[in-house]
């Protein structure tokens, strides 16, 4: 299981440009449609929304994919 966050923790992942940094916004424990896609999330594998530090723009991962900062 992978580790889990709270709205508000500064978490940095992965993107396609490189590491990103940004806010935890919100935790999604049931499938939500997002940008056209349905992203499987559930109590013990949530989705979070998160906001990029430097682009606002609106991120959602699981929280594998995250690191705590």
């Amino acid at each position: 299981m992978a580790e889990q966050f709270s709205v508000g923790d500064h978490v940095r992942w992965n993107s396609e440009a490189g590491y990103v940094e940004g806010v935890i916004i919100k935790k999604h424990t049931h499938d939500v449609g997002y940008k056209g896609y349905v992203h499987h999330a559930s109590e013990s594998d949530p989705q979070y929304e998160i906001k990029s530090d430097k682009t606002d723009h609106i991120a959602m991962h699981k929280g594998r994919a995250l690191t705590k900062l």
